[in-house]
């Protein structure tokens, strides 16, 4: 078999599986597992698969910057924040993570909203300013240009004083085996540190975010307590998520 043909049969065997374990793929072609990790590694460098220690899982689309995220699933992005905005109560303090699902959120929540709404992401606060009622608390911080959030020591000092009702997290990846993961080290710190602030924790997935995985984990699935997914979505994608006892809400398509 040549090698174009065993790394397409890698990815071929991870949208199948959602995992491949290098020593009995290996067995089963007939090849050494240091061929196979030598495959896995640049399958990795070229950002196609998250290599785990004994083998790989899927990896995320969504770590493109957010630029090239903004017209991606555009839609679907929209559909789940209709679903999330229906899950914000009167008076509750909110932290809105950055991305472009939850920019959608800002976008659609109802005009008559009155909520307090905390964020270190600009370009939402920017969102929320055209909104009449819903008070805008910025958090401040050194820029990451590729989310446009703010991260580094001032926005964690500034996230430790927020006790938030709801947090609604972005996230690059939910895999059962890596749970929530993003492409930055510092990125997965500060959405750590808020959810820690938060009484629960909110993840809108689209279903490239399911069963895919990123290098830097955040937090495990079962420290999340709801998942907003698109709707009819297949079973396997969204078992291991209720097994992890999040609970599971299907946007409704309009």
């Amino acid at each position: 078999m040549l090698t174009s043909e065993r790394k397409a049969l890698i990815l071929r065997v991870l949208r199948r599986d959602g995992r491949l374990v290098a020593k009995p793929f290996s067995q089963e072609l007939g090849v050494s597992e240091d061929t196979v990790r030598r495959d896995l590694r640049e399958l990795a460098a070229e950002g196609l698969l998250q290599r785990v220690h004994g083998g790989a899982l899927p990896s995320s689309p969504a770590i493109a910057d957010f630029g090239a995220r903004e017209g991606r699933a555009t839609a679907e992005k929209v559909v789940l924040a209709q679903a999330a905005a229906r899950m914000i109560q009167p008076g509750q303090i909110v932290f809105l993570d950055g991305g472009t699902t939850n920019a959608q959120l800002a976008r659609g929540l109802p005009s008559d909203l009155r909520a307090r709404i905390v964020t270190h992401s600009p370009s939402i606060a920017v969102e929320l300013a055209r909104h009449p009622s819903v008070e805008v608390e910025l958090v401040g911080g050194r820029l990451f240009k590729h989310s446009i959030v703010a991260v580094g020591a001032a926005a964690a000092e500034a996230i430790a004083r927020v006790r938030a009702d709801i947090f609604f997290m972005g996230v690059t990846g939910l895999h059962p085996e890596t749970g929530a993961t993003t492409g930055d080290p510092e990125e997965a710190t500060i959405k750590r540190l808020i959810a820690r602030q938060s009484a629960e924790t909110v993840v809108l997935a689209t279903r490239d975010k399911l069963g895919a995985a990123s290098p830097y984990g955040i937090v495990p699935l079962a420290e999340i307590g709801t998942v907003v997914t698109e709707p009819r979505l297949p079973d396997d994608l969204l078992a291991p998520v209720r097994a992890a006892g999040a609970r599971v809400v299907e946007a409704a398509r309009p």
